[in-house]
């Protein structure tokens, strides 16, 4: 498998793992000028904006600790693109959440970080 057919896979054991804890989706891969972002799904109220992140080994660190303030502020760009191009005003409520694939191990960190305007 290429970077691209993983990155694919992981992403599906993501929204079916989000799905079991109530997630509707509603976009993968979602691009615009300003970047892209895994997934986006609602919960409850709440738009989520997700980023997936696989790592086959602890030596490479958690894929919480991918997600660096240069990543948010990207994903943050992205989430503001998204609402802006439907229509959702300032009121839609956002959050940010990160999934980590380790191994075999699956964590969710919801509102992971706050908007980085």
């Amino acid at each position: 498998m290429n970077k691209r057919e993983t990155g694919a896979h992981y992403e599906e054991v993501a929204v079916e793992y989000l799905k079991q804890r109530g997630y509707h989706l509603l976009k993968k891969n979602y691009r615009c000028r300003q970047g892209e972002v895994d997934l986006i799904c609602r919960d409850g109220k709440y738009l989520v904006f997700i980023e997936v992140k696989y790592r086959t080994s602890p030596r490479q660190g958690s894929g919480f600790a991918a997600v660096d303030a240069k990543k948010q502020r990207r994903i943050s760009r992205v989430a503001a693109y998204y609402l802006l191009e439907n229509q959702m005003g300032d009121e839609t409520p956002c959050r940010f959440d990160v999934v980590s694939i380790d191994g075999q191990q699956i964590s969710l960190i919801k509102n992971a970080f706050d908007y980085c305007g």
